[in-house]
């Protein structure tokens, strides 16, 4: 299978040899950073498919999960915090349809780097990463195939010779990767901004401002993802849920979600319900009271969609404004999405980041979100972007400074200056 090329999250398919990739140009200043570091993995299938059979020299040994569906990982540790920019995964038959691409400092705490919930097997090239991190993971979540688990031939993570990422060590949480990332103090690293951005967003996700209200959320919206539930509409149906919970469930044993971690894997990418009725709801909500259960939400929701999402907009030269664009984004369609959204802005307008005017950008960029959003009836109604992100670009506050007044839903909300 020729392979894809993933630069910005659009796949490109080329039929020439790696040798001559798009990758090529950087080739020389690249070094293979995984090659027989220590490998791990949730399950193997056995002896034959140790982790460490992906990060080997060897191109005729694999990893292999155990059968079933559901989530599954490899990681392998680098020895040392590195930059990484580019991902090379050979899937065997068994691939990923939905995997994520992550790397961590400390191998608690993960920031996603690249994902994807239309993966075709083959070999996909991730270039252009800008990450960094002492341990990469594939954090796989949904089968390409009815049956089976994950296999990969070869996994190899490269990054800039002889050099180390430059971490901020000073700064906790969010603030930490996104300093490192190189942010403007206008963006929304800030924390009166951010506290903005995540109002706005409660807003349209659950009415109100106060999104800490939100944490035992949860019902199903019927659009196809199962239960929706939490501070940013975690779902049953597309792993993030079951991500959470797995994160409780490894900070906090004995919860009262603990029990339905099989049945959210069973779920994972699907709309059922198996399993999870009548009693999830009651222990979502229960477990809401628990400040652990809390963090566990705050932190999947800025490893997940906040720290990619402005990083992303940053690099492409967005102020606040712009930067909470890509984020509402990503909250509703993935980071994944959120790249096939800016891919078909960048066709119609050139990013700032390249000379482009941010305001005719962002324009082109909330047309290609409101006809991501017409795709699907349950996001149909587009107001949060109408009413909301276009009136704040008509009066052009790119930096999203208070006062702002805003409807969605045909609810008005305001937020005053502090």
């Amino acid at each position: 299978m020729p392979t894809k090329f993933v630069l910005g999250g659009v796949a490109v398919v080329l039929c020439v040899p790696l040798a001559v990739s798009a990758a090529a140009a950087h080739a020389s200043d690249e070094v293979l950073l995984s090659r027989d570091r220590p490998a791990t993995a949730s399950s193997v299938l056995g002896p034959r498919w140790a982790a460490g059979d992906a990060t080997d020299a060897a191109g005729d040994t694999r990893w292999a999960s155990a059968d079933g569906a559901g989530t599954q990982w490899l990681r392998v540790d680098l020895g040392a915090v590195r930059a990484v920019d580019r991902v090379r995964l050979r899937w065997e038959s068994a691939y990923a349809r939905t995997y994520r691409v992550q790397t961590s400092d400390d191998g608690a705490s993960w920031t996603t780097l690249f994902t994807t919930r239309s993966g075709n097997g083959g070999t996909d090239d991730l270039v252009r990463l800008d990450g960094h991190g002492r341990y990469l993971r594939v954090l796989a979540t949904q089968r390409g195939r009815a049956t089976g688990g994950y296999s990969l031939w070869d996994l190899r993570v490269y990054g800039p010779a002889g050099s180390t990422a430059n971490v901020t060590e000073s700064l906790p949480g969010a603030a930490a990767g996104l300093e490192s990332a190189g942010l403007e103090s206008a963006g929304l690293e800030s924390t009166g901004k951010k506290e903005t951005a995540l109002e706005l967003v409660a807003s349209a996700e659950n009415s109100t401002l106060n999104w800490r209200r939100e944490f035992g959320y949860i019902e199903d919206i019927h659009d196809g993802r199962g239960y929706t539930g939490g501070i940013i509409g975690f779902c049953s149906g597309t792993s993030d849920m079951l991500e959470v919970v797995q994160e409780y469930t490894r900070r906090e044993p004995r919860n009262v979600l603990a029990a339905y971690l099989p049945a959210l894997r069973r779920v994972d990418g699907s709309d059922s319900h198996a399993g999870l009725d009548p009693g999830f709801p009651v222990a979502w909500r229960a477990a809401a009271t628990d400040p652990v259960f809390q963090k566990v939400q705050e932190d999947e929701r800025d490893q997940v969609y906040f720290q990619p999402a402005v990083r992303l907009a940053a690099q492409d030269g967005l102020r606040a404004l712009g930067q909470f664009a890509y984020y509402d984004a990503a909250v509703m369609h993935g980071v994944s999405g959120l790249r096939g959204i800016r891919a078909a802005a960048m066709r119609k307008a050139p990013l700032p980041a390249q000379g482009g005017d941010e305001i005719t950008y962002l324009g082109a960029f909330l047309d290609a979100r409101v006809a991501a959003m017409r795709t699907e009836e349950a996001h149909s109604d587009t107001t949060r972007v109408d009413t909301a992100q276009r009136r704040f670009l008509a009066v052009g506050n790119l930096d999203l400074m208070t006062p702002l007044s805003w409807k969605v839903y045909g609810d008005s909300y305001r937020i005053s200056p502090s």
